[in-house]
């Protein structure tokens, strides 16, 4: 049975394939946000296209187009494939310096190509610098498995790529090693065919990578925004609501104490009236940085809504919650930040409860609520804390 396949037919598949690819990348960017990501994605693919092109046509236009050129503008598409997966991770943080120093390196191997077109022009070395300088614009994507904030995805893809540096360099090291044509993609053998189905997988691996990591970007995004409050970045009521149940029940079985607090800004409605909404929503956003600072990862931050905020601290008892109640008065009060023109203070009610199979959040609330309103008799900007007996029955010290 034959498996040789015909270089020219395969690879006018393959540009076929990348003409799919930038029209599907085309039509999603119609209706999307073209971000820095998607742009780049879609130069690589055009730079790739055009290239894979020019080699079909081998033979039948100089040798400068097909071999030179179309090298080159390889080089290019999988510097810019690259940049694009980075962009898209947020690893490489779009900064102009990093970019144009990874575009200046893959400068030089074009200039490196070019010369040895020039003074060496011999087909095995060719494609054995050709492979090491891929192998080496590839290297980036160990950040994608190696990354602290690297998902599952992002490591599977990144591995994959790992292994497709493995096979460049082996094909480098190869191709270095023969004095023959027969590790040329233009003569039919083992070799061709596994190079060829090299490259549909490499191809395939760009493109799809490409497209689950920007649903999964895009799937996170929608659930940020259907999690946190857009303003200050805090979870929202409904998000708040299941994280804090769930922390119910867990810490009724633990037997363990866990706090809550709950507070609002001292005459916050003065504050919009005197300086306007926009100042009101900055004095929110430096409140909530300020307050963050205190707290740990798996506490909870909630805003209700306006100016009233609540935390929900696992684990703390009476005296950890008082230490940080007293922090944040301490913080916010009179706190002086340069982007606002009016200092604030907060009043903040605070409960402690070892909870049992039956203790509902509502009454943390109700019960914090009304040591909130208490602290704000006893003159504001100060700390209230309530108590709730065996009973449920609300009682205040």
């Amino acid at each position: 049975m034959n498996l040789f396949l015909d270089m020219k037919t395969i690879i006018l598949l393959l540009c076929i394939g990348y003409l799919f690819t930038l029209i599907l990348i085309s039509a999603y960017g119609h209706n999307h946000s073209k971000g820095l990501a998607i742009r780049t994605f879609f130069l690589a693919k055009c730079s790739q296209t055009i290239a894979w092109f020019c080699m079909v046509f081998r033979g039948e236009i100089p040798d400068f187009l097909s071999i030179s050129f179309a090298n080159s503008i390889l080089f290019i598409g999988t510097s810019l494939e690259i940049i694009a997966f980075l962009y898209l991770q947020n690893n490489f943080r779009l900064k102009t310096k990093m970019v144009m120093i990874y575009l200046v390196l893959t400068l030089l191997s074009i200039i490196g190509f070019q010369l040895i077109v020039l003074f060496y022009n011999k087909e095995n070395v060719r494609i054995s610098y050709y492979s090491f300088v891929i192998a080496v614009i590839l290297i980036p994507v160990y950040r994608m498995v190696l990354g602290k904030a690297s998902t599952f995805l992002m490591r599977i893809i990144g591995s994959l790529y790992l292994l497709v540096i493995a096979a460049f360099l082996v094909r480098g090291v190869t191709a270095l090693l023969s004095s023959t044509d027969s590790i040329s993609l233009y003569t039919p053998g083992a070799y061709q065919l596994i190079s060829l189905l090299s490259i549909y997988l490499v191809t395939n691996l760009g493109n799809l990578g490409f497209v689950l990591l920007m649903k999964e970007k895009a799937d996170h995004e929608l659930i940020r925004l259907a999690s946190y409050d857009d303003l200050t970045g805090t979870l929202n009521r409904r998000t708040f609501t299941e994280k804090a149940k769930k922390y119910l029940t867990d810490y009724s079985k633990k037997g363990q104490p866990l706090s809550y607090l709950l507070f609002d800004i001292d005459n916050f409605k003065t504050i919009n009236d005197t300086y306007g909404h926009h100042v009101g929503d900055q004095v929110l956003q430096d409140l909530t940085t300020r307050i963050k600072q205190h707290l740990d990862k798996e506490d909870l931050f909630v805003r209700y809504g306006g100016d009233e905020f609540g935390i929900l601290i696992p684990g703390k008892d009476e005296t950890d919650s008082n230490e940080i109640a007293e922090q944040i008065i301490q913080t916010l009060d009179g706190a002086i930040s340069r982007s606002l023109p009016v200092t604030y203070t907060i009043s903040l009610g605070v409960l402690t409860v070892i909870p049992d199979q039956h203790m509902q959040l509502e009454t943390l609330y109700t019960t914090c609520d009304k040591a909130l309103y208490n602290a704000k008799n006893n003159g504001r900007n100060g700390v209230f804390r309530g108590q709730i007996d065996v009973h449920n029955a609300v009682s205040y010290s």
